[in-house]
């Protein structure tokens, strides 16, 4: 093939590459961030523009789980969507179960009670 230099990185390590270059610049930013935010806590500006922030994410965070619940009805249905709700909701504020123990047994339901 003419013109070809024939760099290939392929495999894990190829896909270890691609993911950091995907994933540090942003998480360098953040960090920096975060901590000009933290070395700045106490200034009036500072504070004000968190107190800004946390409506916005309540927002997203609403929306996001309005999708999820459509997504999960579309999918599997209203009986299974509210049968894993209901038990999760249990789950988590009558027996204090850790979320990601509640996502995992929501998979195992959708594994074998949905496939």
């Amino acid at each position: 093939m003419a013109g070809y230099v024939g760099y290939e990185v392929a495999g894990i390590g190829g896909a270890a590459v691609a993911i950091a270059a995907t994933v540090v610049p942003s998480l360098l930013l953040m960090i920096a961030a975060l901590g000009l935010l933290y070395r700045h806590r106490e200034s009036p500006q500072v504070k004000r523009m968190s107190q800004w922030v946390r409506p916005v994410i309540a927002i997203m965070m609403a929306w996001l789980t309005l999708g999820f619940f459509l997504e999960g009805v579309n999918g599997a249905g209203w009986v299974h969507t509210l049968i894993i709700g209901a038990i999760a909701a249990i789950a988590l504020v009558r027996f204090s179960v850790h979320p990601a123990f509640v996502v995992m047994g929501a998979l195992v339901y959708g594994a074998f009670i949905l496939s």
